[in-house]
């Protein structure tokens, strides 16, 4: 992509910080500006508002995300317009405008993402897709191949407007932090036994026939244990979903809860933890009984 000059990134950066998006330049290299000599190895604390606040108020564009600023007369002032004169992008803090960004690195991921996550905004990269959404959660790279989150304590560039509205943060990206922190065992130690299968006497207020029922269960079960690698726990979040969706307009009893049981099974069969595969069908089930 080639380098914008000075005077309309800054003149961009400007209208952003007007509109409440905290901004920052960039280096060729994509990434912040170094720090200076006074914030070298956080010598001066950090900034106020970083993890681990400090006391910084360095003029100089320090810090990384933690530098990005809404304030027209820091954006201008002169250690940030040098900083300017050299830039090459414009980047923005997520968190700091109550945004997520989903950055999809490339065809595969982004393929994976419309078929796994609520449509929002989108802005289009060299390479994939930023999917934009309302709220704010903890950031991290290689949640899965080609996925990254980018929110609090992150910054991410500036490409445009996008396409689309931005939608509230799903349950279904909020699971992929939480996977990233429970990364799925060598080996199953055991699984919880389902209790049960479904039975249309049990679920005698369900509409649906007991063959509909179980061919949806097998795909999607199907789906989760194919998560061998990574990705089970939002898998089976978004089985959980559906099935319940395709219960909304039921008079009921459905029997949500035996095929609740099965799917967090298949999910602790590939690994997943069993409370953290329990969350993400419970959080599943109840998205989709909000369906209407």
């Amino acid at each position: 992509m080639p380098q914008e000059p000075p005077s309309t990134l800054l003149a961009a950066a400007l209208d952003l910080a007007a509109h409440g998006l905290p901004v920052l330049p960039l280096s060729r290299g994509k990434r912040p500006f170094g720090n200076c000599s006074a914030c070298t190895g956080n010598a001066c604390g950090g900034r106020p508002n970083m993890k681990h606040a400090g006391a910084c108020h360095c003029p100089h564009v320090c810090h990384a995300w933690a530098a990005a600023t809404t304030d027209p007369h820091v954006l201008t002032s002169r250690p940030w317009q040098a900083a300017w004169q050299r830039a090459a992008h414009l980047a923005y803090h997520p968190a700091g405008a109550g945004l997520t960004v989903v950055d999809l690195d490339n065809a595969e991921a982004v393929a994976w993402a419309r078929a796994t996550f609520p449509p929002t905004r989108k802005v289009d990269t060299s390479r994939g897709q930023h999917w934009i959404y309302q709220g704010v959660m903890s950031s991290a790279n290689r949640v899965r191949p080609g996925v990254d989150l980018k929110s609090h304590a992150a910054y991410a560039r500036w490409l445009g407007t996008g396409t689309g509205a931005p939608a509230p943060l799903p349950g279904v990206v909020r699971a992929l932090m939480e996977e990233e922190t429970t990364r799925p065992r060598a080996r199953v130690v055991s699984s919880p036994e389902a209790s049960g299968t479904w039975e249309r006497r049990p679920a005698h207020g369900c509409r649906h026939t007991e063959g509909y029922v179980r061919t949806g269960l097998e795909r999607g079960l199907a789906k989760v244990r194919a998560r061998t690698e990574q990705g089970a726990g939002s898998q089976a979040f978004g089985v959980a979903q559906f099935l319940a969706t395709c219960h909304t307009a039921c008079p009921g009893p459905c029997g949500l809860d035996t095929l609740a049981e099965q799917i967090v099974a298949a999910a602790v069969s590939v690994g997943v933890p069993e409370p953290y595969a329990r969350r993400a069908v419970d959080n599943g089930m109840t998205a989709g009984q909000g369906t209407a």
